[in-house]
């Protein structure tokens, strides 16, 4: 197997898809209402940006321990981010199709985060 050398955080898929995230939130977001510009648009846009901004400062970082943080940071933002999309769901923001790609998208970035954390931590002697 040719493991690819990770020289910047656009090289790690969790990043990738995290940013895939943060595109289809946007995406979602411009249709809700008017009047929750600034409240549940700007909130999921936030937290979304978090996640990938997390894992972004997490990558920077040069203790795994510090790293690590950062991913945790993450995961907290991306349940953050699911709350979030179950409100816009529940209020006629995203419809039924939108929202499972949304959730797919959602728990395919914390599995990822979950992996690459595990990963950080065996290549570390911290498992």
């Amino acid at each position: 197997m040719v493991y690819r050398e990770i020289k910047t955080f656009k090289d790690l898929k969790v990043w990738k898809r995290s940013h895939e995230l943060v595109l289809l939130v946007y995406k979602l977001s411009n249709k809700f209402p008017d009047n929750e510009r600034y409240g549940l648009t700007s909130q999921i846009r936030r937290a979304t940006l978090s996640i990938a901004s997390n894992i972004v400062e997490g990558f920077a970082r040069r203790a795994v321990r510090d790293s690590l943080k950062f991913y945790v940071y993450s995961l907290a933002s991306l349940e953050e981010v699911k709350y979030q999309g179950l409100v816009a769901k529940d209020l006629n923001y995203m419809n039924v199709v939108e929202y499972i790609e949304f959730i797919k998208c959602c728990d395919e970035v914390g599995k990822m985060l979950n992996g690459w954390m595990s990963a950080q931590k065996v290549n570390c002697g911290l498992l």
